[in-house]
């Protein structure tokens, strides 16, 4: 979810001015997006384009604390507040953690923090680092899994292995953070589908996150594997295909409890529910609408975004 060039606005006087294009999970509609760093500091993954416009930074902290400020000083109410833009979780503990000391201290009804991390910034804290960011509250990390499937990992230069990702996402739920996972349907294209699918959910269930979501692959212009798709190298799963790959992966989710959602914008069939439980009604959903092949209830691709 984003926008380009976008105002918050702040009513009459100055107005904080976001950097390029601003990118946000589905559950951080209704947050104050704080742009902290400019771009993502891997910016290397095959299927990725929301950061190319940028070169990678961390923003100063006093021009963060002026934005704090200026909202502060206008907008009432703020309970929640995402740190953009692709992997904040990558700047020094002692920098998030005086922001986090500032949001907190400016916004009295402040509840939560979150952001986007990559496996490797996950890893290159300590635990205890981790822990400390719980405490100053930090709540929920955003994680990129992608796929389970190493050779996948490899090709879509991930910059991190299963095992990787694994020991990322564990270590950040047994510092007290919650942990909201997200893997990409389709990523494996029509010829790996099925090794997409069994390999992501037994990584899954490895990490057993609090929340997990659904993407499904959009190819965009200017991406390696929009390249591929051109020369025919790559095969996109049609609608159905990806239902289907979906449904395998719900089969193999053996999760403690996890709210699941495929509600983002690039995907054709919005599904929610709570995980195991909810997890034959899925399966019954997605069952019905395979067996029908009626593609009139999916979302038509020129709805699908990122």
């Amino acid at each position: 979810m984003w926008g380009k060039s976008l105002w918050f606005v702040l009513g009459p006087g100055p107005k904080m001015e976001y950097e390029g294009a601003i990118y946000r999970p589905p559950s951080e509609a209704g947050s104050f997006i704080l742009q902290v760093t400019i771009g993502c500091s891997h910016n290397r993954c095959t299927f990725c384009v929301s950061f190319k416009d940028k070169k990678f930074r961390e923003r100063e902290l006093k021009d963060i604390f002026t934005d704090i400020e200026e909202v502060a000083a206008k907008i009432r109410g703020v309970d929640r507040v995402f740190l953009a833009d692709g992997n904040a979780m990558v700047m020094n503990t002692n920098k998030l953690l005086a922001i986090l000391d500032k949001l907190y201290r400016s916004f009295p009804e402040l509840q939560r923090v979150g952001l986007y991390a990559t496996p490797q910034d996950l890893l290159h804290k300590s635990r205890e680092e981790l822990v400390e960011l719980q405490e100053a509250g930090l709540v929920i990390v955003y994680l990129g899994v992608e796929t389970g499937n190493d050779n996948l990992l490899s090709w879509i230069h991930k910059g991190a292995t299963r095992t990787e990702i694994a020991a990322a996402g564990i270590k950040a739920r047994e510092a007290g953070l919650i942990l909201s996972a997200t893997v990409i349907n389709g990523l494996g294209g029509m010829e790996k589908m099925a090794e997409h699918a069994a390999e992501t959910a037994t990584l899954i269930n490895e990490i057993d996150p609090h929340y997990l979501g659904l993407l499904t692959l959009m190819v965009c212009n200017g991406t390696t594997i929009a390249r591929k798709v051109q020369r025919n190298e790559f095969q996109v799963p049609t609608p159905l295909q990806i239902l289907a790959e979906i449904k395998m992966m719900v089969e193999g989710l053996e999760l403690s409890d996890c709210i699941f959602r495929a509600n983002h914008a690039s995907n054709y069939l919005p599904l929610k529910g709570t995980l195991p439980g909810d997890k034959q009604k899925l399966l019954h959903t997605l069952n019905t609408l395979l067996r029908s092949g009626d593609t009139r209830k999916l979302r038509p691709e020129y709805l699908r975004g990122l």
